[in-house]
């Protein structure tokens, strides 16, 4: 048996101990015997943040109602996670097409202006602006966001915020620049992706134009929740966010929230017919200022986490608890860009959790698993298990382990 030694404050992994070796004595290993003099590097985290904004008719308080909280999720974002936080923000809206029945005639129009396109950023001041997208780095980013919220209510009565949300990441939007009329730009190589709708209807997207459900002037009914059947899937437009890569082939972890029109108590998707003196309205149960259920919402937030704690209801008195969670989510990234690490299975992570306890994790334990790099882009390590990241994590620190 040969011997090893270990150098200060790293540890091998429980597994090469009890097997007694070493990636550094593999035929043909090139891996240093010694420990290098830089450990790994952690990439600041690069967060490219979508809102879909519903501007029906009856969002306009709960479009305010975001923008007043707005400075809680700001700072929640710049504070979280133990790790540099590098953001930017769009603003889409759910407006994509109509199909209407009304008086035995049938109209349909497309909104070419949004339909996935990012929208354009006011000045702090209010004036206008070419910017689609405001950084991190903007001294007036609290404003500017304040301000893009807010898309008014002229939109499209049959919100289809899956649908905006796809076209917004897909080409040909993402391949055409901004100047000529795309999204091209926003997403940036090695960003994440966090995706957060905001409306008080049911999706109602579909792939297919015009759309296969067809609105009529009836409240007391939801088409787009009757013809769910015909619309695209919500697994569907799950894999198809869940599929995204980025211009160098690299995976791009997606989020999804959701603040929609799902209970106010247990999040539950529950269909009601209101009965008040100006008429009868579809609402979602225990969600008194919903107009429609979330059924479809509440499946594709299921998608991206079971235990559904990106999921709120658009119908709470403030969202600043809400917005406050969201920014927890997206401050604390399951993967890591890291540079300078000369092979995954020297890796070693340790997470110093609230109150000081430190967790150590690597991908020999089955803690962590690793994307190796690629043409321009660099190697990546993704958490699992019981090395999952937390909102409240101090720091994070990854360590090369040395054997020799």
């Amino acid at each position: 048996m040969k011997s090893r030694t270990r150098a200060p404050l790293l540890l091998l992994p429980a597994l090469w101990v009890a097997s007694c070796t070493s990636p550094v004595d593999e035929a043909g290993s090139t891996l240093p015997g010694k420990c290098q003099s830089e450990s790994p590097v952690v990439a600041p985290q690069k967060t490219d943040i979508l809102f879909v904004i519903d501007n029906s008719g009856s969002m306009a308080e709960e479009q305010a109602g975001i923008a007043t909280e707005l400075p809680a999720f700001i700072q929640g974002l710049r504070e979280g996670g133990g790790v540099t936080q590098d953001f930017r923000v769009g603003v889409i809206t759910t407006s994509v097409y109509r199909r209407i029945s009304t008086q035995n005639r049938e109209f349909y129009s497309e909104y070419p202006k949004e339909s996935g396109l990012l929208q354009q950023v006011p000045r702090a001041d209010g004036s206008a602006s070419e910017d689609r997208f405001v950084e991190s780095s903007d001294p007036d980013l609290l404003e500017r966001f304040r301000l893009l919220v807010k898309q008014g209510t002229g939109g499209s009565g049959q919100e289809s915020p899956f649908e905006a949300a796809r076209l917004a990441v897909s080409e040909p939007l993402t391949t055409t620049s901004i100047a000529e009329g795309g999204n091209g730009g926003f997403l940036r190589d090695g960003a994440r992706l966090l995706v957060v709708v905001v409306t008080d209807e049911e999706d109602c997207s579909s792939t297919a134009r015009p759309p296969p459900v067809i609105l009529t002037e009836d409240t007391s009914v939801d088409k787009c929740h009757e013809g769910a059947a015909l619309l695209t899937s919500v697994e569907e437009y799950a894999e198809a966010f869940k599929g995204l890569r980025d211009s160098k082939g690299g995976r791009r972890e997606v989020l999804w929230a959701t603040v929609g029109p799902v209970a106010l108590s247990d999040k539950r998707a529950e269909l009601i017919q209101d009965v008040t003196p100006q008429g009868t309205f579809v609402r979602n149960a225990d969600c008194p200022t919903s107009y429609g259920p979330g059924f479809r919402h509440r499946a594709m937030s299921e998608q991206f986490d079971s235990a559904l704690d990106n999921l709120d209801s658009i119908c709470r008195e403030s969202y600043r608890d809400t917005l406050l969670h969201i920014a927890e989510l997206a401050a604390v990234a399951q993967s890591l860009d890291v540079v300078n690490l000369p092979d995954p299975r020297l890796a070693q992570v340790e997470i110093t959790r609230a109150g000081g306890t430190v967790e150590r994790c690597s991908v020999a334990a089955g803690d962590l698993s690793y994307e190796p790099s690629g043409e321009d882009r660099p190697a990546r390590i993704y958490f699992g298990g019981s090395c999952l990241r937390r909102a409240d994590d101090e720091k994070v620190e990854v360590k090369v382990i040395c054997a020799g």
